[in-house]
C-alpha cells in the first residue's frame, strides 16, 4: 500500500517536472546519473584539496586552503556541495527504484549493492567532516568514538583519547585520511557491481544536463563558500555546532541515546534496506514469468541477444538437426520487459502471451472490437506511460514499448487506422531500460524487426509521455493531428511511389491484413 501510495505520489511529480523541464531533461530520471556524476566532481577536487592537505596540522591547513584567492575556497565548497547534491540523488534514486518495482530478482544484486554504496558514501563524507577538524569534526570523533567503544573490539576505550589529557596522536589523523582515500576505491567497486547485470550501462546523464549541474554547482561554490566552525579544543565540549543536514542530521538523537540503542537500530535499518528484494517480491502468481525462445522459429540473427538490456541471452550452438546457433534465455537474469519480443522477425522469443505472434492476435481482436478505430489515431504504447490514462481514444496498451512489434503497428495502418501514436515512457524512465529507444530504431531506422517499408511512415509517430504528463501527450496528438490533416487533403499524395505491397490482401471485410513479411494472413 505504501509503495503504491509513494509511487503516485512519485509519478505525479514526474508530470510537472516533465512539463517544466521536458521528459528528456527531467533531472529527476537521471537521479543514478547525477549520482555518478556528483562522484566524478568530489573525486576531481578532492585529489586538488589532498595536495594541501597536511596530517599535523589538519585545521590549519583547511584555512590556508580557504585563503588561497583563485583555487581553495571554491574548489572546498564545490567538493562539499557536489557531496550534498550525491546524497540527493541517491535517495530519489533509490525511491525510484523502489517505488517502480525495480528491486527484487534479477535487479536484487543492483539494490544489494546501492545499499553497500550509500553506506561507503556516508563514510566518506564523515571522515571528510572529521577531517576538517574543527567543532563539528570534533563532536563527530567523540560520538564514533563512543560508539565504537561499545563493541568488544579494543582493548582500551578509544574515547579516553578524546578526553583532552594528550594531543591526539598523528595516527588519528592519517587513519583518518586513509579511510577517506580508500572508500573511493571501494565505491568504484561497488559501483560496477551495481552495473553488472545490465548491458550498456549509463554512468552520467547527458552532456547539457552535465554541464549545466556542474555549472550549477560551481556557482553556488563562488557565490555561498561552504563555512567551517572554529578549531576543535578537546579541552572543551563544543559549543553551538551546525549539522550537515544531509550528513550528520542523526548526531543529536544519537548523543541523547545509549550507545547499545544506536547499534541496534543501525543494524535494524540496514537489516530492512537488504531486506528490500524480499519485501517487495510479488507473490509467485504476480511474478512476470521470463521469456521463452523457440528453436523451432528462432534463425540465429543475434537480434534479441543484441537488443537484451540485460544481457539475459546468450547464443548457444543448436542441439537439433540444424546449423548454427539459437537463442537461449537465462530466466534467472530476465526481468520479462519484453524487449527481445519487439526484435524477433519470425516472433520466436518473448514473455509467454506477449511475443509477436500473441501481439498479432490481439491487434486482430482490437480492429474486431473498435471498428470506427480505422478513421481516427490510435494509440499504441506502454501502460505506464499517458496512454495508460487517456480515455478519450482507441489504445492498444503493450507492457513496454520496447516489447511493441512493429507487425502491429503495420497491421493498424494497413487496417485503416487514419494514424498510429505510439506513447512510449521518457526515455531515461523506461522500466526496461532501453524500450523508446529500440521502439524508434525498429520503427525508422530499419533495426530488426523493423516496420516495413510498404508502411507510410507519416502515419506513425512517436511520443515520449509519463503517466501524469497530459500535456505531452496532448500537444503530440494535436500536431500529429494536423499533420495527417495536411496528408489527407486531395493531391498529397501525388509526389509519392505507392508500392504494390501497400495493397491491403483482399476486400472481404471479413478477410485479415496478411502478416507483415508472410503471405499469410493472422489468423493462419
Amino acid at each position: 500500500m505504501l509503495k503504491r501510495q509513494l509511487g503516485r505520489v512519485l509519478s505525479r511529480i514526474d508530470g510537472w517536472a516533465d512539463r517544466l523541464y521536458g521528459s528528456k531533461w527531467n533531472p529527476l530520471y537521471q537521479s543514478g546519473g547525477l549520482a555518478v556524476l556528483c562522484l566524478a566532481v568530489m573525486l576531481v577536487t578532492g585529489i586538488y584539496l589532498i595536495l594541501f592537505y597536511r596530517i599535523g596540522a589538519p585545521y590549519e591547513s583547511i584555512v590556508r586552503i580557504d585563503g588561497q584567492p583563485w583555487g581553495g575556497r571554491w574548489i572546498r565548497s564545490l567538493h562539499r556541495y557536489a557531496a550534498d547534491l550525491a546524497v540527493v540523488a541517491v535517495f530519489v534514486h533509490a525511491l525510484r527504484m523502489f517505488c517502480q518495482g525495480r528491486s527484487w530478482g534479477p535487479r536484487a544484486l543492483a539494490w544489494v549493492s546501492g545499499v553497500f554504496l550509500v553506506f561507503l558514501l556516508y563514510v566518506c563524507g564523515l571522515t571528510g567532516y572529521v577531517m576538517v577538524w574543527d567543532t563539528h569534526g570534533q563532536l563527530l570523533a567523540a560520538e564514533g568514538a563512543r560508539l565504537l567503544d561499545a563493541l568488544p573490539i579494543f582493548s582500551e576505550p578509544i574515547s579516553r583519547a578524546f578526553a583532552g589529557a594528550d594531543a591526539l596522536p598523528s595516527a588519528f589523523f592519517f587513519m583518518n585520511l586513509f579511510l577517506h582515500i580508500a572508500v573511493p576505491v571501494g565505491i568504484v567497486i561497488f559501483l560496477w557491481l551495481h552495473v553488472s547485470r545490465v548491458a550498456r550501462p549509463v554512468l552520467l546523464p547527458p552532456r547539457p544536463l552535465l554541464w549545466v549541474t556542474t555549472g550549477l554547482l560551481t556557482v553556488a561554490a563562488l557565490a555561498v563558500p561552504a563555512a567551517f566552525g572554529p578549531p576543535a579544543d578537546l579541552l572543551r565540549l563544543p559549543g553551538e555546532v551546525t549539522l550537515d543536514i544531509f550528513y550528520t542530521f542523526w548526531l543529536p538523537w544519537v548523543r541523547s541515546a545509549a550507545p547499545g540503542v544506536v547499534w541496534l537500530a543501525g543494524v535494524a535499518a540496514g537489516t530492512a534496506l537488504l531486506a528490500v528484494p524480499l519485501l517487495t517480491r510479488p507473490r509467485a502468481d504476480r511474478r512476470p514469468a521470463p521469456s521463452h525462445a523457440s528453436t523451432r522459429l528462432c534463425t540465429g540473427c543475434e537480434q534479441c541477444y543484441t537488443d537484451c538490456p540485460y544481457d539475459a541471452i546468450r547464443m548457444v550452438e543448436r542441439t537439433d538437426d540444424r546449423e548454427g546457433t539459437v537463442a537461449l534465455v537465462n530466466p534467472s537474469a530476465c526481468v520479462s520487459c519484453g524487449i527481445c519480443a519487439g526484435s524477433c522477425a519470425p516472433m520466436g522469443v518473448g514473455p509467454p502471451g506477449r511475443t509477436g505472434r500473441d501481439q498479432l492476435g490481439r491487434v486482430k481482436d482490437f480492429v474486431r472490437e473498435h471498428p470506427g478505430a480505422g478513421g481516427d489515431i490510435v494509440l499504441v504504447g506502454c501502460g505506464r506511460s499517458a496512454a495508460g490514462a487517456d480515455g478519450h481514444h482507441a489504445r492498444f496498451l503493450v507492457s513496454c514499448a520496447g516489447n511493441l512489434h512493429s507487425s502491429v503497428v503495420e497491421y493498424l495502418v494497413r487496417s485503416g487506422a487514419r494514424g498510429v501514436l505510439v506513447v512510449a515512457c521518457p526515455a531515461r524512465d523506461c522500466s526496461g531500460r532501453e524500450g523508446p529507444k529500440w521502439l524508434v530504431e525498429r520503427l525508422f531506422h530499419e533495426r530488426e524487426a523493423e516496420l516495413k517499408a510498404r508502411v507510410d511512415r507519416r502515419r506513425v509517430r512517436v511520443a515520449h509521455a509519463s503517466a501524469f504528463d497530459p500535456w505531452s501527450l496532448a500537444a503530440a496528438l494535436g500536431d500529429f493531428a494536423r499533420d495527417l490533416a495536411r496528408l489527407d487533403q486531395p493531391g498529397a499524395d501525388d509526389d509519392v511511389d505507392v508500392l504494390a505491397e501497400c495493397e491491403l490482401a483482399g476486400t472481404a471485410a471479413s478477410q485479415d491484413p496478411p502478416l507483415p513479411g508472410t503471405g499469410r494472413t493472422a489468423g493462419s
